[in-house]
C-alpha cells in the first residue's frame, strides 16, 4: 500500500518503515527451505507458533536461528536484523509480554498463516506468522484480535447494502473477493471502484489498525454513492504469482482496475456512465496507465481520484522514506546503519537495470517490474487525461510527501479538469497523525478524516 514496494509481503519493503521500527518483518514469498538440511523445525500447528512467538519473546530468542525452518528470504531477512535476538530486540520497545495466545490457523493463498494474540505492556498487538510447508516465511504484527469482547461496539444499522461480488481474473483462471456496497433505495448509483497500493492488500487496504478503503467505501454509502473493492490479486493468489517474472504493474495493478469498470458498468444498481476510479499510493500513481488501458479498449471512467500518488523515481521515493525514518532514532548504531547502508545498495542496483537478468530478484521484484516501473512516466500519462481529476494529499504523510503533490499541481494547475486539496495533520492513510510518529501511527484505530470523504463525496456528486 505504501509507496516502495514488494509484491508478496506487506511490509519489506512496502513498509520499510516498520524495518527501522522494529515492529514488523516480512517476507510472504515462496522460495527454496534455506535450512532445511540441518534438520530444523517446521511450524505444523497453531501450538507450534505459539512455541515459536513463546521462545522469541520470553528465552533465548538466538536458538532459534538453527532450530526452526525457515525460507531462503526470510533467512536473509532475519540474518540482516541480527538474527532472532536482534528482531526480539526490536520488539523489546513494545514492553514486557504479559500473554501469549491463543493461536489460530488459516491458510491464504496457498499458504498457513498463524495469528497469535499478543499483549504487550505498550500495547496489545497480534503476530501473524506465515509458514509455506512448514518453513516460516514472515512475520507480521496486526491489529489485536484476542477478545472480540473487548473491542466489539453497537453499531447502529448501516445505511447500505454490503453484497459479495468476485472480480474474474481470466489469465489466472481464478476470481478475486470483493464487496459492492450500495446505498440504501433504487438507484442507480455513482459508483467508485478503489484500487490498492503496493503490496498484497486486502479490499480494505488493512495497514495495522486501520482500514482506510473500508473507511472510504462506508463513508461515500452514507452520501449516496456505491463503490467496489477487492482483494488485490497478490492478495489471492500470492503464491501462484511469486515466481511470475514477467509480472509488472499492469498485470499486478492495472488490469484488474479495467475489468472491475468493466464488470461494474453492467452491475444492477449502477449508473455505468457514472463511474470513478479512486488509487491510492502505488494505485494512485498507476492511474494514468489504467485511463490509457481504459481508452485502449474503448472504455472510459467517468473521473478519478488520486490519494498520495507520486511521479518520482521509485528508488529515489524509498531512500528519502528510509533516510527519514532513521533520522527518528535516537542514535543509529554500527548493525543499524550497516543494514542501512545495504538497503540503498539495493536500490542502487536500479540505476542500472540493463545489467541485471530478468529473474534477479531486488527488494522481492523481479527486474521486469522495475523495468516498467522505470519507463513509466505517470505525469505524461497524466496529460492525456481528459475527465475530472482529483489529487488529495496528508502533509503529515512522509511515505508520498508534499514535495510529490507539488509535482501534480505545477503540472496541472491550468488545467480546468483537475483539482487539488492536501490536509494538515493527516497522514500517508488520511488518518490523524504526525509525521514524527513513524510506523506508530498505524497502530492506532484511526479512521479516515470525515473532511476527506466529504471530499470525495463532493467531487464524484457534481461530475
Amino acid at each position: 500500500m505504501i509507496s516502495s514496494h514488494d509484491r508478496f509481503g506487506s511490509a519489506l519493503p512496502i513498509i520499510a518503515f516498520f524495518l527501522v521500527t522494529a515492529l514488523i518483518v516480512s517476507l510472504f514469498f515462496p522460495a527454496s527451505h534455506a535450512n532445511a538440511e540441518n534438520a530444523a523445525k517446521p511450524i505444523l500447528s497453531a501450538e507450534d507458533a505459539e512455541g515459536f512467538i513463546n521462545t522469541l519473546l520470553n528465552e533465548d530468542a538466538a536458538q532459534l536461528d538453527s532450530t526452526v525452518l525457515m525460507t531462503g528470504p526470510m533467512e536473509k531477512a532475519v540474518s540482516g536484523m541480527g538474527g532472532f535476538r536482534g528482531l526480539a530486540q526490536s520488539l523489546a520497545a513494545l514492553g514486557k509480554v504479559e500473554s501469549i495466545g491463543p493461536a489460530y490457523e488459516m491458510q491464504v493463498s496457498g499458504l498457513t498463516v498463524f495469528r497469535i494474540p499478543c499483549r504487550f505492556q505498550a500495547m496489545p498487538l497480534d503476530l501473524i506468522l506465515t509458514t509455506e510447508a512448514g518453513a516460516i516465511a514472515g512475520l507480521v504484527t496486526a491489529e489485536f484480535t484476542g477478545n472480540t469482547a473487548e473491542t466489539s461496539e453497537t453499531a447502529a444499522d448501516p445505511a447500505y447494502r454490503e453484497i459479495s461480488l468476485s472480480l474474474p481474473v481470466a489469465s489466472l483462471n481464478g476470481e478475486l473477493p470483493g464487496t459492492l456496497l450500495l446505498p440504501e433505495g433504487d438507484g442507480p448509483f455513482p459508483a467508485v471502484i478503489l484500487v490498492h497500493g503496493s503490496g498484497p492488500n486486502d479490499r480494505d487496504e488493512t495497514l495495522m489498525a486501520q482500514k482506510p478503503f473500508k473507511d472510504i467505501a462506508e463513508g461515500l454509502a452514507a452520501s449516496g454513492i456505491a463503490s467496489f473493492r477487492y482483494d488485490k490479486r497478490t492478495f489471492v493468489y500470492g503464491a501462484a504469482l511469486a515466481n511470475d517474472i514477467q509480472l509488472t504493474l499492469k498485470e499486478e495493478t492495472v488490469d484488474d482496475a479495467v475489468s472491475a469498470l468493466k464488470m461494474l458498468s453492467h452491475q444492477e444498481g449502477i449508473d455505468p456512465d457514472r463511474i470513478f476510479i479512486l488509487g491510492h499510493s502505488l494505485g494512485a500513481t498507476a492511474i494514468p496507465a489504467i485511463d490509457q488501458a481504459l481508452k485502449e479498449q474503448g472504455l472510459k471512467a467517468c473521473g478519478y481520484l488520486l490519494l498520495a500518488g507520486s511521479v518520482r523515481p521509485l528508488p529515489e521515493l524509498m531512500k528519502e522514506q528510509y533516510d527519514f525514518l532513521y533520522s527518528l532514532l535516537p542514535e543509529i548504531t554500527e548493525a543499524q546503519q550497516a543494514e542501512k547502508e545495504t538497503l540503498f545498495a539495493q536500490l542502487d542496483r536500479l540505476n542500472d537495470l540493463s545489467s541485471l537478468s530478468d529473474d534477479t530478484v531486488i527488494f522481492a521484484a523481479f527486474v521486469p517490474y522495475w523495468r516498467w516501473l522505470s519507463e513509466y512516466d505517470a505525469l505524461a500519462a497524466a496529460e492525456k487525461i481528459d475527465v475530472p481529476c482529483l489529487v488529495l494529499q496528508g502533509e503529515e504523510d512522509y511515505q508520498v510527501t508534499m514535495k510529490d503533490y507539488a509535482l501534480w499541481e505545477n503540472a496541472f494547475k491550468e488545467s480546468p479538469n483537475w483539482q487539488f486539496i492536501s490536509y494538515p495533520d493527516l497522514v500517508h492513510t488520511f488518518a490523524a497523525g504526525q509525521k514524527t510518529e513513524g510506523s506508530a501511527v498505524y497502530t492506532r484505530s484511526n479512521h479516515v478524516d470525515p473532511k476527506v470523504i466529504e471530499d470525495i463525496a463532493q467531487f464524484i456528486q457534481s461530475h
